[in-house]
């Protein structure tokens, strides 16, 4: 601090020029809190060094988590705390990460991206159209003839050529665009079970995201494999656990395919099962616990079979995939966050933010910090907006209240609310609804938008990418979505990357 205070600065209430050798800083400056934890951290960042190679690498995928998200949910997180002063000053746990950069999102068709073509951008390092899952975007959008000869190979690819084990963790359907771009290739990302493949795709072999997932060479097999989506695994006339039947039309059990297939395999479909993995004896797991997306993170108590959390998934994968001794590449989504969004609906899309933050925190507690990158990213963001004038530490989800602690009216006088839409199902054509009486911050509450859609819409602006550990220092500037990729191969020397 004694280096600080001497620092030269050009300081005046009056606007008038300061000599070259200005004054040392007054007291009231350098004792203020601000000033002396902003200060600390420059002077931390000096000081760090960060290897170049990894032995683990570990991605995070918050789907939808665009910046205004970020800024929300660490507000939303830190009101939820004893002692944290208004929210704002919070930080979410990878926030914090000593390296950030800005991500351009668009799809090679689309200005606004969609999620296929964003996470095979990440998991390939080439930009393809939307609605396509690691296939070059020569291919047709769900024309399976178009697609042959234009498979791209994926990271888990190369790192499973590597010797390293592999795992994909999804709130999701583990078959949904974001996670199936890291192991499968298809012109068309709602191709999940064979139901829904056309005669043009069966016609010319192509084969649906679940069967690629499942029927795998043990040599390339997926590690770990946790999410949603059980109903395109199991037959059209099998009943789950939870009374839910399957889409599989062509009778084959890819749940049993899988504990067949794969030497010390295991199975599980709810939270009792997941609890009993004995982690040891266990070299290949596949988790499906739910028939569709698994529960908002709001509402997972709620489930009937019970399902696991997005750190619970995160942290047994972590203990499965360290028993290689070669390391890990390990892809990790809160998928829900999108959901949340296109429903309108602000509280659960929190909860499942602060939920990855949980995620990515036990994560930092259970790798080592010398061998390990983690990296935190979005595939895009939403038209969620955060506006008016609200004081310090109003509720993010409330109505806005000024400085003076009353509601702020909008011209057509009736008060709004500090986060909202630009589209979505929260419109109303016509009057604007009055939220006097409105618990806004109920988690039902769908936030007002703009213009009325059925669904509210991605958004086309930069996301951001945090990062810590080896090759980190590479995670800088504004980058184009395929960089990442080559972030992750140099890092782990998968023999990828070509010039």
């Amino acid at each position: 601090m004694n280096n600080i205070k001497k620092i030269a600065v050009i300081i005046s209430c009056s606007l008038a020029p300061i000599a070259a050798n200005a004054a040392v800083l007054p007291d009231n400056q350098t004792n203020s809190q601000w000033y002396k934890d902003s200060a600390k951290l420059v002077s931390d960042k000096t000081q760090q060094s960060t290897p170049t190679k990894a032995k683990n690498v570990i991605l995070f995928v918050g789907d939808g988590m665009g910046v205004s998200t970020l800024t929300a949910a660490r507000i939303f997180e830190g009101q939820q705390q004893a002692g944290n002063q208004g929210g704002e000053e919070n930080f979410l746990s990878f926030e914090q990460f000593p390296k950030t950069a800005l991500v351009k999102t668009y799809n090679t068709n689309q200005q606004t991206p969609d999620s296929a073509g964003t996470m095979t951008a990440m998991a390939t390092g080439v930009k393809s159209k939307a609605g396509v899952l690691s296939v070059s975007d020569t291919s047709l959008r769900a024309n399976c003839l178009s697609s042959k000869g234009n498979e791209l190979i994926t990271l888990v690819d190369l790192a499973n050529a590597k010797g390293l084990s592999t795992g994909v963790v999804s709130t999701a359907r583990i078959t949904h665009a974001t996670p199936a771009a890291t192991y499968a290739n298809s012109p068309e990302r709602n191709w999940e079970a064979d139901s829904n493949l056309p005669d043009e795709a069966i016609t010319n072999e192509c084969k649906d995201i679940a069967y690629q997932l499942v029927m795998r060479d043990e040599a390339d097999a997926l590690t770990v494999a946790l999410g949603g989506g059980r109903r395109n695994f199991i037959p059209q006339d099998t009943t789950d656990g939870e009374g839910k039947t399957g889409r599989r039309a062509d009778g084959i059990d890819l749940t049993q395919a899988w504990t067949d297939n794969l030497s010390n395999s295991a199975y599980v479909w709810d939270k009792a099962g997941f609890d009993d993995i004995d982690v040891s004896a266990t070299d290949h797991l596949l988790g499906l616990f739910n028939s569709s997306h698994m529960q908002y993170e709001a509402d997972r108590l709620d489930d009937v079979a019970g399902e696991p959390s997005l750190t619970e998934m995160t942290t047994k994968s972590i203990e499965l995939l360290n028993k290689n001794e070669d390391g890990y590449l390990l892809v990790v989504e809160s998928g829900r966050i999108d959901h949340a969004h296109h429903a309108g609906n602000a509280y659960r899309a929190m909860m499942d933010t602060v939920e990855l933050s949980n995620a990515v925190r036990a994560a930092v507690e259970n790798t080592n910090p010398e061998e390990t990158l983690i990296m935190v990213t979005a595939d895009h963001s939403h038209v969620f907006t955060i506006a008016g004038y609200p004081k310090r530490g109003n509720p993010i989800l409330g109505l806005v209240h000024g400085v003076d602690g009353n509601v702020t009216i909008a011209k057509d006088g009736k008060p709004y609310t500090t986060v909202g839409y630009t589209n979505g199902p929260g419109a109303v054509v016509g009057n604007r609804d009055d939220l006097s009486s409105v618990d806004t911050q109920d988690k039902e509450f769908k936030q007002q938008a703009l213009v009325p859609t059925s669904s509210e819409t991605h958004a086309g602006e930069d996301i951001t990418l945090h990062a810590m550990g080896p090759g980190s220092d590479l995670v800088q500037g504004v980058m184009e979505q395929n960089v990442i990729y080559h972030i992750i191969n140099q890092a782990q020397e998968l023999g990828g990357t070509k010039y």
